[in-house]
């Protein structure tokens, strides 16, 4: 069975000042996600999900969606912040959307299969869309058989602000635990440095393995995720900005033993446009990896 990627574009894109997801990078129009599609099926992926908010869903069918059409096939679903379990309501002050993993909840109605998540305006780089697919194509005799991409936090910096990573640590190759970590910066000397919650400095080695949200689950992920939501809801559903992120979910299984995360290694390269300041890098980059016959000269 070919597996699914789930590719979450419903951010607002607050940091870099638009949705980037619909932005032309490449040197014919090509949105980022146009590669890791590209990717996905050389890689031996056999269906994209797109999830999304409603509010732009014309003009996403309209620019991304029609252009794969006789290539895979395509599903859409929205996520939205009064998309809660029955006997949760969405309190009348919230405006920021619930999550990365919230957003995966969003695909259970159309996805059966095992499925790769990814975020839409991440360039993840065809080995690790490689690696990926064939773990998930491997046949599984258990719940919670989970993996992950793991890239080294120095393949995946921006010199134009902080970003936010899962910072990972491993055992004989499986996730031991998880931790978001939003605001990973270069220091003055071009060291890799976050404050931790006891407002401590706390640096990075380059090669320290993290997430960039490229998952790999089955769909019991979803049972899981509904589960740990409603806790969730139940102590933080007044948060403003409280988030129900994927590695919360994650670091729970791991820790109650219900799930085992491999670490897939890969030599790929992240980049990505966080901020508007990256976006000529990126543009430069994939007319280089154009010129040099990575990619075709159109993608679709």
């Amino acid at each position: 069975m070919k597996p699914t990627l789930f590719v979450l574009a419903a951010g607002m894109g607050s940091r870099y000042g638009g949705l980037k997801q619909l932005d032309s990078l490449g040197p014919n129009g090509e949105t980022i996600m146009d590669y890791s599609i590209y990717d996905a099926i050389k890689s031996g992926f056999g269906k994209i999900v797109f999830v999304i908010r409603k509010d732009f869903e014309q003009e996403f069918r309209e620019k991304i969606v029609s252009k794969y059409e006789g290539h895979v096939p395509v599903e859409v679903v929205f996520q939205a912040t009064d998309a809660l379990p029955e006997g949760y309501k969405c309190p009348e002050d919230r405006t920021k959307p619930w999550g990365t993993n919230h957003a995966v909840l969003m695909g259970k109605s159309v996805i059966n299969e095992p499925f790769a998540v990814i975020n839409a305006d991440d360039f993840y780089g065809r080995d690790a869309f490689r690696v990926m697919a064939e773990e998930l194509m491997r046949p599984r005799d258990k719940k919670g058989d989970y993996c992950m991409v793991g890239f080294r936090v120095g393949n995946t910096m921006t010199e134009n602000g902080s970003v936010a990573r899962g910072v990972c640590s491993t055992k004989d190759g499986y996730l031991t635990s998880v931790v978001e970590r939003t605001a990973i910066a270069y220091d003055d000397d071009h060291k890799i440095f976050f404050t931790d919650e006891n407002g401590e400095i706390q640096y990075l080695d380059p090669k320290t393995p993290v997430s960039m949200n490229l998952w790999g689950f089955t769909p019991d992920y979803f049972d899981y995720s509904e589960r740990e939501f409603v806790k969730f809801l139940d102590k933080d559903l007044n948060t403003p900005k409280a988030e129900f992120f994927i590695p919360l979910v994650i670091d729970t299984l791991i820790n109650s033993g219900e799930a085992t995360v491999k670490v897939l290694d890969t030599d790929s390269k992240w980049f990505g446009v966080t901020y508007a300041a990256d976006r000529q890098g990126v543009v430069d980059k994939f007319a280089e990896l154009h010129a040099d016959g990575t990619y075709p000269e159109k993608l679709f």
